[in-house]
């Protein structure tokens, strides 16, 4: 699974990285991002909440096949 911050849609309302803090940071300017390492993988079971959770819907969760 690719894991995505839209930082153009993103708000900064930091709900991914209290859901999945071993997933997901803000980065300097307090947008959401994932952190380096994790973007092809989602071992973390909070991974889905973080995506359901965001306000914009700014984290996009891709199957791979």
């Amino acid at each position: 699974m690719r894991i995505q911050v839209d930082t153009d849609r993103c708000v900064g309302a930091g709900l991914c990285a209290l859901a999945a803090p071993g997933v997901f940071t803000q980065d300097d300017d307090g947008l959401g991002a994932v952190l380096p390492g994790r973007e092809e993988g989602a071992e973390d079971p909070h991974v889905r909440d973080a995506a359901r959770g965001c306000p914009v819907q700014a984290i996009s969760l891709n199957e791979s096949r």
